[in-house]
Formats: structure tokens, C-alpha cells, sequence
């Protein structure tokens, strides 16, 4: 029989998982914006081609690194999210599972 506490008990941990989620997302595009902001202020101030080609080349290079770094975090997140989703399913299956 489940209990209500059960059902609250996964709600919260599902709802702490969706706002984790949230607030990564909300952290990159933050910072994307911040150092997007940056490199326009850095790309107004150079005189040169070959300085705005090098300014550009290090933004590009960051804002890839950034990317993928937070697209693993944001990952990472989503996997634990479905394993939350999921493990009261686990303890269903476990039931009609013969033990060995």
C-alpha cells in the first residue's frame, strides 16, 4: 500500500530534481550572456584585424568549452532526474522478479 508520505517524499525530490535543472540552465545562459558582453566590450577596443581575429578565436574557444562542460552537468542532472523518476518502479518490478 503507498502512503502519502511516499507520494509527497517523490513529488519533493522530483520537483528539487526539475528545479536543479532550472537553475543550471539559468547559470549558463549567465554566464554565456556575461561573457558574451565581454568580448563585445574587448572586440570595440581593438584597433587591429589581427587582434579582433585573436579576440574572436579565444570567445569562440570558451564559449565552446563552456558549452560542453555545462551540457555534461546539464546531463548529468537529467540522468539523475529519470533514476528518481523511475525507482518506485524498481521496487514494483523487485516484486515480480523470482529470487535465485
Amino acid at each position: 500500500m503507498v502512503k502519502i508520505e511516499e507520494i509527497q517524499q517523490y513529488g519533493t525530490s522530483l520537483q528539487s530534481g526539475v528545479q536543479a535543472i532550472a537553475t543550471a540552465y539559468g547559470d549558463y545562459t549567465k554566464k554565456s550572456f556575461e561573457d558574451t558582453k565581454s568580448f563585445v566590450e574587448k572586440l570595440s577596443g581593438v584597433k587591429s584585424l589581427d587582434k579582433a581575429l585573436e579576440a574572436q578565436s579565444e570567445f569562440a574557444k570558451s564559449a565552446y568549452e563552456t558549452f560542453v562542460a555545462d551540457s555534461q552537468k546539464i546531463a548529468g542532472l537529467y540522468t539523475d532526474l529519470a533514476k528518481q523518476t523511475f525507482k518506485p518502479l524498481e521496487n514494483v518490478a523487485a516484486k515480480f522478479t523470482p529470487a535465485t
